[in-house]
């Protein structure tokens, strides 16, 4: 195959992830929040690679909402209709998510690996939002930016500095509804 169709069909197909996600964000203003009060913020995720995951756990776990910071327009499909049906509010950056949720009462939550405090050894809250960022840079604040954030971090036992961001928000939710289910 020519390089010229190569590129023709990689355009091609990103043009149909971009229609498959204009189409599925507007059926998301019908998503109805979860079971569960947590909500998950994803701060400058890469966009086409863990954030439909996401979603799917999140409805797997009945979470209330994702807020998405940063992150660009992404392939819903692995997300198995989750986009659909787990309410979504983009921003532009974090502190614009922690400005639209100011007089919502949630504890704050950042994971990161190097953190002091393990997700195990804490009692979650009724209203938690747990705060995800990239993989390779990581958040896109520090501590003392939002000193009132609780930062966790998920034990690992093998010789790996971190987890998937998928799987770590998939873990943590599963630890809030571990203390919180019935």
């Amino acid at each position: 195959m020519s390089r010229r169709r190569t590129r023709e069909l990689k355009a091609a197909r990103q043009q149909q992830i971009l229609q498959r996600y204009q189409r599925q964000r507007v059926r998301n203003r019908l998503a109805e929040p979860g079971r569960y009060p947590f909500i998950l913020v994803l701060d400058g995720l890469k966009a086409g690679y863990n954030v439909a995951k996401i979603f799917r756990s999140a409805l797997a776990m009945g979470a209330s909402a994702i807020h998405l910071s940063a992150i660009g327009p992404f392939d819903p499909a692995p997300a198995k209709g989750a986009f659909r049906k787990v309410p979504a509010h983009f921003h532009g950056s974090f502190r614009d998510v922690r400005s639209a949720l100011a007089d919502q009462p949630y504890h704050w939550f950042a994971f990161s690996a190097d953190a002091k405090t393990a997700l195990p050894d804490v009692v979650l809250p009724d209203r938690a939002a747990f705060v995800f960022g990239h993989e390779e840079t990581g958040l896109s604040f520090s501590a003392a930016d939002f000193p009132d954030v609780t930062w966790l971090r998920i034990p690992i036992a093998g010789p790996m500095e971190s987890l998937n961001v998928s799987v770590a928000a998939s873990i943590a939710m599963y630890e809030y509804t571990r203390q919180h289910g019935d």
